[in-house]
């Protein structure tokens, strides 16, 4: 049987670990697809439970060298003692650094030599062991642990490069042209912002993936559950379907479920965005994670634990965040190959330099008198340092976290605006569409019938409504409904009737006050011979409507007019639409007439009405072949293929858990506003990606040539590398700034 699992991995420090942890986990048998995300230290995995288990994915990773995490999203917590880690060896890094540089400096320039010479070449070779094996000691771990599972990451190119330059100090003893203060404190200034650019990276990544962290703090943390009469408290996974659970003043509602007695005015906007309170009574439905803010009641739990309100959201909110776009292909084959490539240009770069060190010195020097980054040596030296930087600046890092870091912010972003995006191809198709094809009930309009108009005949509007309200206040019809709301907004009390009979898709009779009353159609009412109904002329302007008729032996005494209402954000979304090149089109099962009245209240003008649901998959099909990509609108099981066939499904959250589990984005708060905002956050966020990929290969494409041909410092080549990974990050975190 499928099974899917999250498993949170630490220890991986750049794109190359985590396409090899993505291969390793993939190529195991049951595994039917794989993806390890960097930015969130997470693999996210599909396999067949009769093939392989668990167990086997813990430890292929521990194989790897890296951990596994018992929580699989980083709380909060962890995020800060993992930040407070990495800033003390960064410090500490720093210090002995500095210290280094501040012997180095006076060696590199002096002339002729101090005459401590010697025994400052030697203390800096022992403060760089110090750091390399002290505040740094992590990086060579990780190198070695690569290494012996037959792979190279980034750490150890810093690794080669670091040894190689510190080494330079003992072999100066054999090594007749080397001056060791050159080299000696390259290292420890390489690892200190080797250091930095993790320390920053770490809490960049952190304000990325803060979004998770953010859903999953909103749940309660216990439940006060009502056993055999008697509170307990016990801890929120420990209730069951079926429990009876009791919410007092001020606290959060441990589980979606039905309140049993008691009511509260509930604070729901972390579901539906509202902040108005809402009263929720006996009978009512409850979401977990919402508070209550006033009132005292029990109610029983429906859906618990993985099945919860809150979970499917981080469930969608996480699959969003592992998946791969198109555009990141590029940069996962890339990476795969990168470090082996590095490795050998650094071996060709310091053979070049051994065997033409005449051809590799002039190019160097042409380099260095455009952009004057080293000073210039020969010989071994030359070679030494050019290799060195060549390996330090030819890092993947920037480039595995360029697109999931953009990622992880966009859906977040969406997310906490109420616009859930299944997976990262829907969050880039979406910015590609060119028409967008509403379901007209539940989408355009609200889905309840309401009553919009109401004409007195013989009695006053508000006597006929009271007269309606006495057939219908115990009927559940959706246009009895309407009458009877619209009825107790006024505050009417409905008239007694008796000898109540309802003829099945007609309407309803009465008596009261020795007369017959009828309300229903007007096939129904004609049924009855009622005197004067023909000449009787509705209203033109609710042509729309659904009309019920009122009457007695006497005549016509009312006649309502009930439809489904327009959202009032109806006409602002479609205009919002057509001002970024997008075509709204409605899908109606009504008539022609009365889909015709409900496009021109929002501003529609392309419309295809009396849409079977079986119609509705083919219509979307001939709209893509009419403009291109397309997106449809809906709530129902109706909408469920189309939705599907689509090139992105929208469902809104307020609709039928099949819609939402066929679409691709949800509108959680069912607020037809936040289309447009979907389409502007697919925008924005591959813009982040694009901008991401250029500057991670930018400072490649431009630093390896430098480095190659010996116009780059080491140490300058190692804070260009840090830089581009720290670039990358705080670029995509800039699109919180973003008005979307």
């Amino acid at each position: 049987m499928k099974q899917k699992i999250n498993i949170g991995i630490d220890g991986m420090h750049c794109a190359a670990c985590s396409a090899r942890a993505e291969k390793a986990l993939a190529s195991l048998p049951g595994v039917s697809s794989a993806s390890v995300n960097l930015a969130l230290e997470e693999a996210a995995l599909e396999y067949d439970d009769k093939l392989i288990k668990p167990d086997k994915f813990t430890q292929t990773i521990n194989a790897l060298g890296f951990k596994t995490r018992v929580n699989v999203a980083v709380e909060e917590d962890e995020q800060l003692k993992n930040m407070h880690a990495a800033a003390r060896r960064m410090w500490i890094m720093w210090a002995l650094a500095l210290a280094v540089t501040g012997l180095m400096l006076p060696l590199m320039l002096a002339k002729p030599m101090p005459a401590w010479h010697h025994e400052g070449v030697w203390i800096i070779f022992g403060l760089t062991v110090v750091a390399m094996f002290g505040p740094a000691r992590g990086v060579y771990v990780s190198a070695f642990k690569s290494v012996r599972s037959g792979s190279a990451n980034m750490d150890v190119l810093i690794a080669l490069g670091t040894l190689a330059s510190v080494m330079v100090t003992p072999l100066s003893l054999v090594v007749k042209g080397v001056n060791p203060h050159d080299f000696s404190g390259i290292a420890a200034m390489i690892l200190a912002f080797h250091l930095t650019g993790r320390y920053l990276e770490t809490r960049a990544r952190g304000k990325a993936s803060e979004a998770i962290r953010k859903l999953l703090n909103l749940g309660a943390k216990t439940a006060l559950l009502l056993i055999d009469g008697v509170e307990s408290e016990v801890p929120i996974h420990r209730i069951k379907v079926g429990d009876v659970f009791v919410v007092k003043p001020g606290a959060k509602v441990p589980a979606d479920g039905v309140i049993v007695s008691g009511s509260a005015n509930l604070d729901e906007s972390m579901a539906t965005g509202e902040s108005m309170p809402v009263f929720r009574a006996a009978g009512a439905a409850v979401i977990g994670a919402t508070v209550n803010l006033d009132g005292h009641f029990t109610a029983r739990a429906e859906k618990v634990g993985s099945e919860s309100f809150l979970a499917q959201v981080v469930k969608l909110v996480q699959e969003a965040q592992h998946s791969k776009v198109p555009i990141q292909l590029l940069a996962d084959r890339v990476t795969a190959v990168f470090v082996p490539i590095v490795l050998a240009l650094a071996a060709l770069t310091l053979l070049a330099w051994l065997v033409f060190p005449g051809v590799m010195g002039s190019a160097g020097d042409f380099l260095r008198g455009i952009i004057p980054l080293s000073t210039a040596n020969t010989g071994f030296a030359a070679a030494l340092m050019a290799a060195v930087a060549t390996l330090v600046i030819a890092c993947p890092c920037a480039l595995g976290l360029a697109t999931p870091t953009a990622l992880m912010v966009g859906s977040g972003m969406g997310a906490e605006r109420g616009i859930l995006i299944r997976n990262g191809e829907a969050l880039q198709r979406m910015k590609d569409i060119r028409a967008i094809v509403f379901d007209k009930t539940g989408t355009l309009t609200y889905g309840k019938p309401e009553l919009i108009g109401a004409q007195g005949f013989q009695v006053s509007d508000g006597e006929a409504l009271r007269l309606a309200y006495g057939l219908e206040k115990s009927s559940e019809h959706p246009l009895a409904r309407a009458i009877v709301k619209a009825a107790e907004a006024q505050q009417l009390i409905p008239v007694p009737v008796s000898n109540f009979t309802s003829h099945s898709g007609r309407g309803v009779s009465a008596e009261f006050s020795d007369k017959i009353l009828w309300l229903g159609s007007r096939s129904f009412l004609q049924d009855q011979s009622v005197p004067g109904l023909d000449s009787i002329i509705p209203d033109p302007a609710f042509k729309h409507a659904s009309q019920v008729w009122l009457a007695d032996s006497s005549g016509v005494l009312g006649l309502f007019y009930i439809a489904d209402q327009v959202r009032p954000d109806a006409v602002k979304v479609v205009q919002t639409l057509q001002g970024m090149g997008i075509q709204s089109i409605m899908l109606s099962g009504d008539n022609a007439e009365t889909a015709a009245a409900i496009a021109a209240q929002c501003g529609i003008t392309r419309i295809r009405s009396r849409a079977l649901p079986a119609d509705k998959a083919r219509i979307v099909q001939e709209l893509q072949a009419e403009y291109g990509p397309v997106a449809m609108v809906g709530d129902g099981i109706n909408d469920a293929p189309a939705l599907k066939l689509a090139d992105i499904g929208i469902a809104m959250g307020q609709g039928t858990d099949i819609a939402i589990e066929a679409a691709d984005i949800t509108i959680l708060r069912d607020k037809l506003e936040l289309i447009p905002q979907a389409v502007q956050l697919s925008l924005q966020t591959f813009r982040k990606i694009r901008q991401n990929l250029f500057w991670a290969f930018f400072y490649n494409l431009i630093a390896i040539p430098l480095a190659v041909f010996g116009a780059l410092h080491p140490v300058l080549a190692e804070i260009a590398m840090a830089s581009s990974s720290v670039t990358v990050v705080t670029n995509a975190n800039l699109l919180r700034r973003k008005k979307i």
